[in-house]
């Protein structure tokens, strides 16, 4: 079926398979393309934190910024696909993001950089939803476990190659390069989305778009996010951060109600009723939080104290994705033969174990040897977890409602980032400040040298001495400063691990033990 015809593909008509093809290709690189950009900016943190002299609070709304928009406006984004058209939308999401990433590219200041993130947010939250739902509209179920696990270990090596090539183009030209090799791969996926795409629409999407559920769960979010993030910087009892945290939980109760009450809901408050979608998003949530963290203050760690390059940070994980890359495909076939139940059950529990190596090394060492094993657990964790938790999340719902599906549970995976980096943050913060004083005290340093460690320690591992500070009182304070970071890490990678366990647990009592028929 070419996608310059006039006939529009109704769900339950899967296309012919020549054209099954290239939608699993475009799929691919869309989707690689929005890995590829939460990859790089993480592994382009510490440049930024240089360039824009900003501390850890701003580098956390660099991410949050974007993960903010994406999270709340995925639920809309889904049913906008079925409603409007999944080629349209996903189409209309991607010239959003590649023009957002040509604006972060541009920037000459940290708060345009926050403000160019949220726009890669809203684009990112039509095209997210609507690469996997043209998948399930595309392929039959048989064969679609298939499909998403080939889907799902392609995208992560596209998204392995991005902070590899970011990280040499941050070590060696600029951090702005790393937002705008995302324009190639715009062009490539517009051409082919328009060329060799089917369009798809769901007969039953509602007509009306749930634009106040949008507002309320927007806001909700933003609100719990401002309070925490700022806590760190303004004081628990900073009137903003008091009223942002009093009015996150109403924001979120008028978001139910409107959802209970609402014809055509975004969020349609009936599906948690399935016992294995609800057990799929709590899983989604806890681990996602998990690798969250990990994915935010890692190359915090490698770079800043480690000594790390930025080419070396972004290869780190490396081992991860070729590791879901090769096996993928085998565990989307995992649920097609023996149920979701073992996979979601098991891949988690490895995953913590991997967690929990994150939270081994200290300063230094070979990478083979501090890094290597906790990279290598975490991949095989969460290669059997990925592809069979997306193919039982888009099988639990009729083809009808796949865009739905896929935006709940993407949208579940998001805040959970969204949520981690914030919650953990403080954890990182409050443990580097205890770590840090206590390391001060135990050093002899003149007091305006100490009084300028304890202003920045906002900045965490990127705190600067002045330049006229002596050798040995430098060297003295950074490994100080390198010593409360890592042990900030620990901690946050020891609750990691605990909330991958929780995951596992979760999936164990919730989710069905027999196979789909």
């Amino acid at each position: 079926m070419d996608a310059d015809s006039k006939a529009v593909q109704d769900d339950g008509q899967a296309c012919a398979p020549a054209a099954r093809v290239w939608v699993l290709a475009n799929s691919i690189l869309a989707s690689g393309m929005v890995f590829i950009d939460g990859t790089v900016v993480n592994v382009a943190l510490p440049a930024l934190q240089r360039e824009f002299n900003a501390g850890v609070a701003q580098a956390q709304w660099v991410i949050e910024s974007y993960t903010l928009l994406l999270t709340a406006l995925l639920l809309l984004g889904g049913s906008l696909g079925d409603r409007y058209g999944r080629r349209r939308v996903f189409a209309i999401g991607v010239v959003v993001f590649g023009a957002a990433s040509a604006v972060c590219g541009l920037v000459n200041g940290i708060q345009q950089l926050i403000w160019a993130r949220a726009l890669q947010g809203v684009g990112g939250a039509l095209l997210v939803p609507g690469s996997l739902a043209l998948i399930s509209a595309s392929f039959p179920e048989n064969i679609r476990g298939r499909a998403i696990g080939t889907w799902s270990g392609y995208s992560a090596i596209t998204a392995a190659l991005g902070p590899v090539l970011g990280g040499f183009l941050i070590e060696h030209v600029s951090w702005r390069l790393a937002f705008w090799i995302n324009l190639p791969l715009v062009a490539i996926v517009l051409f082919l989305t328009f060329r060799h795409v089917p369009e798809s629409r769901s007969q039953d999407a509602p007509r009306r778009p749930d634009w106040l559920g949008a507002l309320l769960v927007s806001a909700a979010l933003g609100c719990l996010v401002f309070g925490l993030i700022e806590s760190s910087t303004r004081g628990w009892g900073a009137p903003s951060v008091v009223a942002a945290l009093l009015l996150a939980p109403l924001a979120f109760a008028a978001f139910v109600l409107v959802e209970l009450w609402h014809p055509a809901p975004m969020l349609p408050l009936a599906l948690f009723r399935s016992r294995d979608f609800s057990g799929a998003n709590l899983l989604t949530l806890l681990l996602y939080a998990a690798l969250g963290g990990l994915m935010f203050f890692l190359p915090l760690n490698l770079i800043q104290v480690q000594g790390y390059s930025a080419t070396a940070a972004g290869a780190a994980l490396m081992p991860f994705v070729l590791l879901m890359f090769s096996l993928s495909r085998w565990a989307g076939g995992l649920v097609d033969r023996f149920g979701a139940r073992g996979p979601l059950v098991a891949g988690p529990a490895i995953a913590a174990a991997g967690f929990a190596l994150f939270a081994l090394p200290g300063i230094g060492g070979s990478y083979w040897s501090a890094w290597f094993p906790a990279v290598l657990v975490l991949g095989f964790g969460m290669t059997v977890t990925v592809a069979p938790l997306t193919t039982m999340v888009m099988n639990t719902l009729d083809a009808g409602r796949a865009g739905l599906a896929s935006g709940v549970n993407n949208a579940v995976s998001r805040a959970a980032g969204l949520l981690a980096i914030a919650l953990l943050g403080i954890v990182m913060s409050q443990s580097f400040d205890r770590a840090l004083a206590q390391r001060l005290n135990e050093l002899t340093l003149p007091a305006p040298l100490r009084a300028e460690v304890q202003a920045q320690r906002g900045k965490l591992a990127a705190i600067r001495l002045p330049d006229s500070t002596p050798p040995s009182e430098r060297q003295a304070v950074e490994r100080a400063v390198a010593e409360s970071f890592v042990a900030g890490f620990r901690r946050v990678m020891a609750l990691s691990a605990l909330l991958a366990l929780a995951s596992s647990l979760g999936a164990g009592l919730t989710i069905g033990k027999k196979p789909r028929p």
